[in-house]
């Protein structure tokens, strides 16, 4: 929502200016189709000419994701830390092999179902019964974990931030589309040097139209989308390194109630429940 009120007042401001200082909007209108397809087409081509496959379908899946509300927020965290905590509990009292068949079925398990809008998030659910597994097995402890970890948040990192750093690769190139459109025009212009003057003069500002619009689709709406779906990656990893330091706090030997506070504080402030807020809400589940 948020992106289309920005992509509104942009074009509002920009072509609302231009028309009360008394710019002929026609002009724009009539050689936009043209230079449109021109700049897209080959901005279009370059951009699959320069990414995988893979690459391609995460940015589809990134572009769709900026115009949807972020899925994070202080009561999906509060009910992070509290299956967190359960698990650390029941694990504590009972011992590790009681919480063997919670990880290995999380979907069957009552533990998970307990807390369904954590509990049915197939990356968290992944990355906590992957570690849980590892402290079951015994065989690791809390270095190579975090070792590991480190890893895998890394290769995380790197796989979501490459296609937000496809479309800004494809920010940075459409300004130069936008010239290569103008430059056509200008050459179409040159062929037609024998018109009127007013005819030439619709011809030249009609190639600068092109030059307008790679700077305006660069600046106004690739860019921003580049630089929210990577807010939005860095958002998602924020949650992965909260249950990160709260099982690597439990393997340290902190009970539960102390583990949870080191994921706690990992979290960003909007996000971030307060401590009384954390334990009233563990106490109530």
């Amino acid at each position: 929502m948020f992106v289309l009120i920005g992509w509104g007042v942009a074009i509002g401001c920009i072509f609302g200016v231009y028309i009360i200082h008394g710019g002929n909007i026609s002009v724009i209108l009539k050689a936009l189709p043209w230079e449109m397809i021109t700049i897209f087409g080959g901005a279009l081509g370059a951009f699959v000419a320069n990414n995988q496959m893979k690459v391609l379908k995460a940015t589809m899946k990134g572009l769709g994701a900026c115009f949807k509300g972020s899925k994070y927020s202080k009561a999906r965290a509060m009910e992070l830390l509290a299956l967190i905590y359960e698990i650390l509990q029941k694990s504590r009292k009972e011992g590790l092999m009681s919480i063997e068949k919670d990880i290995e079925d999380p979907h069957s398990s009552p533990l998970f179902q307990k807390f369904p809008v954590v509990g049915n998030d197939h990356h968290v659910t992944e990355f906590i019964t992957d570690y849980l597994r590892m402290m079951v097995s015994g065989n690791l402890n809390a270095h190579e974990i975090e070792s590991l970890m480190d890893s895998e948040l890394e290769t995380h990192h790197h796989e979501a931030h490459s296609a937000a750093a496809a479309i800004a690769r494809l920010a940075g190139a459409l300004p130069a589309f936008g010239i290569v459109a103008a430059v056509l025009g200008v050459v179409n212009t040159m062929g037609s040097v024998g018109q009127p003057p007013a005819v030439l003069g619709g011809m030249i500002g009609s190639a600068l139209v092109g030059t307008f619009l790679g700077i305006l689709l660069a600046y106004g709406f690739a860019e921003p989308l580049a630089g929210l779906l990577e807010q939005k990656i860095d958002e998602d990893g924020k949650e992965l390194q909260c249950i990160k330091a709260t099982l690597l706090a439990s393997m340290q030997g902190y009970a539960p109630q102390i583990a949870i506070e080191f994921g706690r504080k990992v979290l960003y402030s909007t996000e971030r429940p307060s401590f009384a807020e954390l334990e009233a809400h563990v106490k109530k589940k």
